[in-house]
């Protein structure tokens, strides 16, 4: 097991982001664990935009990720203690234009079809799944 010290000012970088508040905020209301796709389409982000910001969080000691088949799926990291109290103020802001709101519809939406429990069907935004290629 890696051991990660947590830097203040990294921690604080890592969230000066709209898309990286997105998916604290996403994670941290619903807690799940999610792979790349079903962030992609919950999000609708394009998969390297989005695998920065996951790296970001990653880096910053927010998120954990491990693989499991061709997915790799991605957790909050919720030692030590004091990190429950940032992701609740991340979920305390304002959502004036219902942004996160949307986004955690698609999010619920989209975990209905997972299989086991686990993803298995992919990126299914069109759009998004062109980009992917």
């Amino acid at each position: 097991m890696q051991i990660i010290t947590i830097q203040p000012e990294a921690l604080f970088q890592s969230l000066a982001d709209e898309t990286r508040l997105r998916i604290i905020r996403l994670l941290s209301t619903t807690d799940e664990e999610a792979c790349l796709c079903e962030l992609v389409d919950s999000l609708r982000e394009p998969t390297y935009k989005l695998s920065r910001h996951l790296k970001i969080l990653r880096q910053a000691g927010l998120l954990s990720s491990h693989k499991d088949g061709r997915w790799v799926y991605h957790r909050l990291v919720l030692k030590p203690p004091y990190l429950e109290t940032l992701y609740a103020t991340v979920r305390a802001l304002p959502d004036p234009d219902q942004a996160y709101q949307a986004d955690l519809a698609r999010f619920k939406e989209r975990m209905c079809l997972r299989e086991g429990g686990r993803c298995r069907v992919g990126i299914l935004s069109d759009a998004l799944k062109v980009e992917a290629i």
